[in-house]
């Protein structure tokens, strides 16, 4: 078994509103560890900002969600939620998706309902695909895992399409299908969040984006409500090109940058959460005698 399958899946059932970050790439996934949280998001939108410098429009494939899986999965043993998208095509390529991000490390998948090429779930213009092609999918997806232990999130879009309760039956029937825990984008209001952990009996995850559609509410407040992660998929990104434009910006203006920690970690700091001392002692451990 593997423990940390076995511990989402516990945190999961507890439905007490775990805050869960995403990252962008090992070194994000290190700092969010490094702070105390219980579980990581790889997130699409993010590698795809980060790694490509491109919107969210499906410009990432299953190759580069799961090497960045892959990296973070070596890096932290926390457990891992990955945002697979779409399954990257129909339900028999979701299948083959769900074995490879198992494969890499994934403790959680995420598939999702819109039309290919999909957008973030906080842009508009979206679609979604039949309900009977998603199902399709959820189903693949269960079928797909080795590990019983790890938990298909299955997502729809369509509140933004259909109206939020066309979502709630969505979300309804990808529990029937078997997703071990649902997620309805980008609702607009707060009643709507309240309504949803009482319309749907399965666990439930609800994204806070920033400065997105959905109304930010403190964790312990949605907790209360009974959602069991609270996801911030895109905090630490938002907050990395907020402090990067800071540094540069006095970089570019001043024609120096000093070891402020108000603008940049300190070298030391860097070192110790890329793990260096341990690499050290492997160095001396293993020096020609």
């Amino acid at each position: 078994m593997n423990s940390s399958k076995a511990t989402l899946k516990r945190i999961v059932n507890e439905r007490r509103g775990l805050v869960v970050p995403g990252a962008f790439n090992a070194m994000s996934a290190r700092v969010i560890e490094d702070q105390g949280f219980e579980a990581v998001y790889v997130t699409g939108a993010g590698v795809t900002n980060m790694y490509m410098g491109l919107p969210d429009l499906s410009f990432i494939g299953l190759h580069e969600i799961a090497e960045h899986t892959a990296r973070i999965r070596d890096a932290v043993g926390l457990p891992i939620i990955v945002d697979a998208d779409t399954g990257f095509g129909n339900p028999v390529n979701t299948y083959r998706t769900v074995q490879i991000l198992e494969r890499a490390g994934a403790d959680a998948i995420q598939i999702e309902d819109q039309v290919f090429p999909k957008k973030c779930g906080h842009f508009a213009g979206k679609d979604v695909i039949a309900i009977e092609d998603m199902v399709g999918k959820i189903k693949a997806a269960v079928d797909a895992r080795k590990d019983s232990d790890l938990l298909i999130i299955g997502r729809t879009d369509s509140a933004a399409v259909h109206g939020f309760e066309a979502a709630i039956e969505r979300a309804q029937k990808l529990a029937e299908a078997g997703a071990d825990i649902l997620f309805v984008e980008a609702v607009e209001t707060a009643e709507q969040i309240k309504q949803l952990p009482k319309l749907l009996d399965r666990p439930q995850l609800i994204n806070i984006v920033i400065g997105g559609k959905t109304p930010a509410l403190d964790a312990q407040v949605l907790a209360d409500m009974g959602f069991a992660l609270v996801l911030y998929a895109n905090a630490a990104l938002q907050g990395a090109v907020a402090g990067m434009t800071k540094a540069l910006s006095t970089l570019k203006k001043n024609g120096r940058l000093d070891e402020d920690k108000n603008l940049v970690a300190p070298f030391a700091e860097r070192q110790r959460l890329v793990n260096k001392g341990f690499y050290d002692e492997l160095e001396q451990k293993y020096a020609a005698e």
